[in-house]
This record gives structure tokens, sequence and C-alpha cells, in this order.
């Protein structure tokens, strides 16, 4: 494989494990409605245990997430973990509120009260997704950091990255597309969850109640996403020159990404039917329960469409609004061949790391979660 080659392939590794960190949401999401959507203390408990036994994957979904974007994209780590370091610390303190949430809840001793930790996991259900789908527009809208890789020498501050103002990262929530893909993913989370709900819980007062919330979350969820999207698709993008690595702002450059690569197209339509599909039917026909999982691909499909956009086909995958030229590309940020080359090796053991997920899943979710269980005497959150 050449350099060339490998970096677009660990740009690949990336945007999937970005994509299914964001279909994971749905443990975020289910979270979320633990005070709108149940009638009683009993759904409410029900809700926890479904989405406790799956929260460990998204959290580390996100680490592995950033870890391989610093081992394959270092200068991206540094510049965003590092500069835009209060939007990350927030999204990753709500984390940590969820782990607080789901392990201190039921324990002896609890000086914070059973509530207070139901509402942790309610928080980490609204900031993570509205705040990481922030941080993914950015790739689109860009954000204000400055790169000089001539401070390597300067040995009194060898920093090569720095932020253009004092709000690092905060400021991303003033542009209103941010915000808006922020909140479509809150939405498509939600979505996720309630489709969860419906095919490992069984309870029928909860399913009926889950399939109505559905409606108002897709509805809403679509507004946002569409209107990014068709925001995205005609407004202007970055582009490298191939020659001289130069960036500039090309018109409709993420359309044209998209009919120059029909291959990401077709993903990205496939993915939204899937979405809708699964949805849909989830809506419309009570006796459905496997919605989650066209939608689960639909969603992987759609978000690894939408990365590979901002990455390939010359596209600066981190712009820079405050310094055109300090944008960030797989070429100019990526790790030495050596570095991508052995790393290239030990992603052949990742699909069997994806096997031993899909058996833990299965081995968890084989029986559903009932009323019975949540009386019993095993491990309960």
């Amino acid at each position: 494989m050449s350099y060339e080659l490998l970096q677009h392939y660990w740009w690949l590794v990336v945007s999937l494990l970005g994509a299914i960190l964001v279909f994971l949401l749905f443990v975020q999401g289910g979270n979320s409605l633990l005070f709108s959507l149940p009638e009683t203390g009993e759904q409410q408990k029900m809700m926890v245990n479904s989405t406790g036994r799956k929260w460990e994957f998204t959290f580390t979904t996100l680490v592995t997430f950033g870890g391989a974007f610093f081992a394959s994209f270092p200068l991206f780590y540094s510049t965003s973990f590092g500069g835009a370091y209060w939007l990350w610390m927030i999204i990753l303190f709500s984390f940590v509120l969820q782990a607080v949430g789901y392990e201190f809840q039921s324990k002896a001793g609890n000086v914070l009260g059973k509530k207070t930790c139901l509402r942790f996991l309610v928080v980490n259900g609204v900031v993570g997704p509205v705040l990481l789908g922030g941080a993914v527009a950015t790739f689109f809208t860009g954000s204000n950091f400055l790169v000089d890789k001539e401070n390597i020498t300067d040995r009194l501050m060898p920093v090569i990255s720095s932020w253009d103002n004092q709000w690092h990262g905060l400021d991303a929530l003033a542009d209103v597309w941010n915000v808006v893909l922020g909140l479509a993913v809150f939405f498509l989370a939600r979505i996720l969850g309630l489709l969860y709900f419906l095919n490992n819980i069984d309870d029928k007062g909860l399913n009926s109640r889950s399939r109505k919330a559905l409606s108002v979350n897709t509805l809403l969820f679509l507004v946002f996403f569409l209107a990014f999207v068709i925001r995205t698709l005609l407004a202007d993008g970055f582009a490298v020159d191939p020659v001289t690595a130069e960036v500039f702002m090309e018109k409709y450059k993420y359309l044209a990404n998209f009919i120059e690569m029909p291959a990401v197209l077709g993903l990205f339509l496939l993915g939204v039917a899937l979405v809708l599909f699964g949805t849909g039917r989830s809506i419309f026909k009570a006796g459905f329960t496997k919605g989650i999982w066209y939608a689960g691909f639909g969603t992987v499909f759609t978000v690894l469409a939408l990365l590979l956009c901002a990455g390939y086909n010359h596209t600066a995958y981190y712009p820079s609004i405050a310094d055109t030229q300090s944008s960030l590309t797989i070429a100019n940020s990526c790790s030495s061949e050596f570095t991508l080359r052995t790393m290239a090796y030990v992603s052949i053991l990742v699909p069997f790391v994806i096997v031993y997920i899909c058996y833990a899943w299965r081995s968890i979710d084989r029986k559903k979660i009932d009323a019975r269980e949540m009386n019993g005497d095993g491990h309960l959150y």
C-alpha cells in the first residue's frame, strides 16, 4: 500500500468508528427519555436496565475513536482536542456523569440519591449527542484555529496549533448550523433509543408510548437533518489543490464530492432509506420490533458517507475559518508512513473484535427485559 492509500485507508477506519459511535448513541437517546416516556417507576427501571447493559459499548467506542484519530491523524488530535478543549471536556464530563449515574444509583450508601443519578443519565443523554453532533458539523463549517509547523523549532514553546480566540471550542455553538446538526444527532439518538426499547423491552404500555414518541422525534430529526444536508450541499466547500496543496473555497464542493464519488453517494442514500424504513415500519406496524437494525445500519452508512465526503476527493476535513491555509487534510495531518503501515497490520484484528461484540450483544439480549426480571435477584441498575 502506498502512503496515499494508507492515508485514505485510515480515514475510512476513523470514519467507520465515528459512524458506529453515532449508532451507539441510542444509549444516550434512550436515557434522555427517562422522565418523559415511562408512566411508572417499573417502566423507568426497565429503560435504565435496557440501556445500562450497552453503555460500556458506547464509552469504549468513543475512546477507541479518539485513540484511532490520535494515532493516524495526530495533528487533528492536537489541534481539536488541544485547542477546542472546553467542548471536548464537557462531552467527556457528561460521559463521566453517565458512568456515575449507572454504577451508583442502586448502591447502598448513595448520598446523591437515585433521582440525582437518573438526572445524570439525562444530562449525558442530551449533552453528549448535541455536542458530538456540533463537533462533527465543524468538519463542514470550519473552526477558529491556526497551524504553523515552523513553531516546532521554537525551544521555548514548540506548539504547532493554537486557537484563535479564548472560547476554545465553545465558539462552535455560535454557528447555527453546528447547532442544527447537533439537534439532528440528538433526535436521531432518541429515535434509535425508542427503536431499541421496542426490540429489547417486553411491556405493552411502554411499547405503545415508544411508537407514539417515534413520530414526533422522527419529524424533528428530518427537519434538522434535511436543513443541514441541503445547506451543506449548496454551500461553498474547502477544496485542496492536489498539486500545490493550497486550500481554496469551491462552490458546491460537497455536492461535487457526492457526484464524483458515486459509491459514497449510494451509501448515503441507502443509509437514509434504511433509517426511514426502520422508523416508518415501526410507527405504522404494531408488531414490528426489528426497526433498530434497519435504522442502525442506516445510521452507520449515512454517517460514514458524510465523513468520507468531508475528507476524500481533495477536501479539507477540518477547515480553518481563521486561516484557510491552516486547514487540515488527510495528507498534511497524518502520521508517518511507518506508523500508518504498522497500524494497518494491527487493524486486521478489528473484524475479530466486531464478531466478539456481536456475540456478546446477542448473549445479553437473548431474552427481552420484563417486569418479572426487574423484581428478580439478578444484577440490576
